[in-house]
């Protein structure tokens, strides 16, 4: 298995610099990720996590997790990376944020500060095993709550919830449980919670247009999330301003008309559409996203204004904003239609994961042969 990337890539945490120093800003077509340090590749026992400048690389090696950095690092860009020992020896799990790497141990959960010429531990936490249920949970849960990168850094969750994933979101948070159900909290300002307000929650709370639908799968962008269920349909909700959520989007329709001067006749065309088109800025409740010959999607990821889908045959769709690049089909313009990124059936590779990054996009494939069927 391999991992790609796509999107902004002003730090060099997707491609690193050239042999004159110079670092590709904008990266518009997959391109394959090269190892983020030395001493290990990136391999099928690697998992991809990114922030808005720096990509961790966490290999699962016999002695725990080895975690590789590559991006804004202490300061310094251009896959800059390092190999995080010992302060990452025994962990189970690695998260990296804008500002801090946490690291989950069997008994603790610690935050560095990554610095030069040495770490900085700023947060530690001793797990509490009355807390362990004995689900395997990954980052930012852990047992007994959750962390954020920022003080008060845990923050507890109810054990009745049976958490069983989370996505932070920008100012928003969804979490899935065992049943099946999602559960919303945070700013509600663009309808990213899903309760069909734009009021904010403080306390976890259940997102009932979904009731009643086994959710698998979640996901938090800046200011939209996403579920799948178990029969792989995809539902979002929250902004639409770029085509994120896959709806009509009338600032993308402008966009497109106005591409040339707006004259009168190219201000008439769009008021012509919007008489017989409904446009979505704000979606409140989950709303079912149809991918035209698609029956089935597998994952969701959330960008800060992107989202990129998983279909059941291993096809990568991507839309929203692309202004970096970040939607994978070789132009940066924006969509609000669903788009095979057309790279990877082209190279004969079936796509197994994605992770977004605010303004980027991280894609784990295989070639279809050793795809199970």
């Amino acid at each position: 298995m391999n991992w790609f990337g796509f999107g902004f890539n002003s730090f060099g945490q997707i491609s690193p610099a050239d042999e004159f120093g110079q670092v590709n800003c904008k990266v518009s077509t997959p391109v394959l990720l090269s190892d983020a340090c030395t001493s290990c590749m990136i391999r099928s026992d690697c998992r991809v996590n990114v922030s808005w400048s720096t990509r961790a690389d966490v290999h699962q090696t016999n002695g725990g997790v080895h975690v590789c950095l590559s991006g804004f690092v202490c300061g310094l860009s251009g896959q800059v990376c390092r190999e995080l020992i010992p302060e990452c020896e025994g962990c189970t799990d690695a998260l990296i944020s804008e500002r801090y790497l946490t690291l989950s141990f069997t008994d603790r959960v610690e935050f560095w500060e990554i610095q030069h010429p040495k770490n900085k531990l700023v947060w530690k936490r001793e797990q509490d095993p009355s807390h362990n249920t004995g689900n395997a949970v990954t980052l930012p849960l852990v047992p007994g709550g959750y962390v954020m990168p920022r003080p008060p850094f845990f923050r507890p969750l109810c054990s009745k919830l049976s958490a069983v994933s989370l996505a932070l979101g920008t100012e928003h948070a969804v979490l899935l449980t065992d049943p099946g159900a999602v559960y919303t909290w945070g700013s509600g300002s663009h309808g990213q919670l899903g309760h069909g307000t734009l009021t904010s929650q403080e306390e976890p709370q259940v997102v009932e247009a979904l009731w009643g639908v086994p959710i698998k799968a979640v996901s938090a962008g800046g200011w939209h999330s996403a579920s799948v269920s178990a029969g792989g349909d995809l539902y979002m909700w929250g902004w639409n301003e770029s085509g994120q959520l896959g709806l009509p989007s009338r600032g993308l329709e402008e966009e497109k008309l106005g591409r040339k001067r707006k004259t009168d006749l190219v201000l008439s065309e769009i008021e012509e559409k919007s008489a017989t088109e409904v446009f979505i800025s704000i979606q409140a409740f989950p709303a079912l996203v149809d991918i035209p010959q698609v029956s089935e999607i597998s994952r969701v990821g959330c960008g800060s204004r992107h989202t990129a889908a998983i279909t059941n045959t291993g096809d990568l769709y991507t839309w929203g904003w692309g202004q970096y690049g970040q939607l994978g089909h070789g132009f940066e313009n924006s969509t609000d239609e669903p788009t095979l990124v057309e790279y990877f059936p082209c190279h004969g590779l079936c796509v197994k994961d994605v992770v977004c990054g605010l303004w980027n996009t991280f894609v784990s494939a295989v070639p279809k042969e050793q795809s199970p069927s």
